[in-house]
């Protein structure tokens, strides 16, 4: 397997990082060329780390998380760009407040389809991920995300769709990436629990508990990328405002998370090819250099 294409629809910067990030660096290394497309500029994301939360941060969230972007393109080998929108925060309160006037999760969906779209027509990949109906979590950005992605893979093989924007390129599977997953977090745990460690997964754990938002019965393919593990941990840590070093995300050592999850999850929602089920493989059912010929998606 080499030369596949696989791109990567992600809301915020540091998105890709945590959702299928060892997975592309795995198949760039395997000589495949992964992009992530990167929709809002994170403008409104708080500061998680408390060693970031001082002066001249925040006031410059823009300009500081397109340099973390930047470290964590250059941890995991990935080619990136920016779909130019302003991150629509996420609203919090009883009842919830307005969202910001001309924030992504505002735009027309229409006009954001056909920006992608032009992205998938230049690029054209064979394997799109993006996110599941629910967003992954209900974060307004995550859901224009899901929604714009599903439209821009029926559209960017039709011929009659925007022919100005780009030879039609038909992509050939769609998966939703499942990053967070309970039975690894609770693994991961009882690791730290047993050393005597403090863990910070008990809130994470229990607020999947209590929503039942435990999504391994979805997944239909795990990708073996273990060896992956540190470059991952290297781009979390690049979004130095948004990941801290003593949460969740990199409280377990990469040897530990080795050992007892080796994989990354996915959730294989649309096809074009057949693949057998279970897989191990995004590139699964892909022979040759794909089409640009329009197909209906198989459901």
């Amino acid at each position: 397997m080499s030369g596949k294409r696989l791109l990567a629809v992600h809301a915020h910067p540091d998105d890709e990082s945590s959702k299928g990030a060892a997975t592309m660096a795995k198949y760039v290394a395997e000589g495949n060329r992964v992009k992530v497309v990167t929709c809002t500029d994170g403008r409104r994301g708080d500061i998680l780390n408390p060693a970031m939360d001082r002066p001249g941060v925040l006031e410059n969230m823009i300009a500081v998380r397109e340099e973390e972007m930047a470290r964590a393109v250059a941890a995991l080998g990935v080619e990136h760009e920016w779909l130019g929108y302003e991150d629509s925060g996420l609203p919090q309160g009883d009842p919830l407040p307005p969202l910001p006037e001309g924030c992504f999760a505002l735009q027309d969906s229409e006009k954001v389809c056909r920006d992608l779209v032009s992205i998938i027509r230049k690029f054209r990949p064979h394997v799109i991920i993006t996110y599941d109906e629910n967003g992954g979590y209900p974060h307004p950005d995550h859901l224009k995300v899901h929604e714009v992605s599903m439209m821009a893979w029926e559209k960017a093989g039709d011929p009659d769709y925007a022919p100005e924007i780009g030879e039609p390129w038909t992509p050939l599977k769609l998966y939703y990436t499942h990053g967070f997953i309970l039975r690894r977090m609770k693994l991961l745990q009882k690791l730290l629990v047993d050393r005597g460690q403090r863990s910070p997964y008990e809130m994470m754990i229990k607020r999947w508990e209590e929503n039942k938002a435990d999504v391994m019965d979805r997944v239909t393919t795990r990708v073996e990328c273990s060896k992956y593990f540190a470059q991952r941990a290297a781009a979390l840590a690049a979004h130095a405002t948004q990941i801290d070093p003593a949460g969740a995300f990199l409280a377990s050592p990469v040897e530990d998370q080795q050992r007892v999850w080796p994989t990354e999850e996915f959730e294989l929602a649309r096809s074009r090819v057949d693949s057998a089920l279970p897989e191990t493989d995004l590139f699964a059912g892909i022979t040759g250099t794909g089409t640009s010929t329009f197909q209906g998606a198989q459901e």
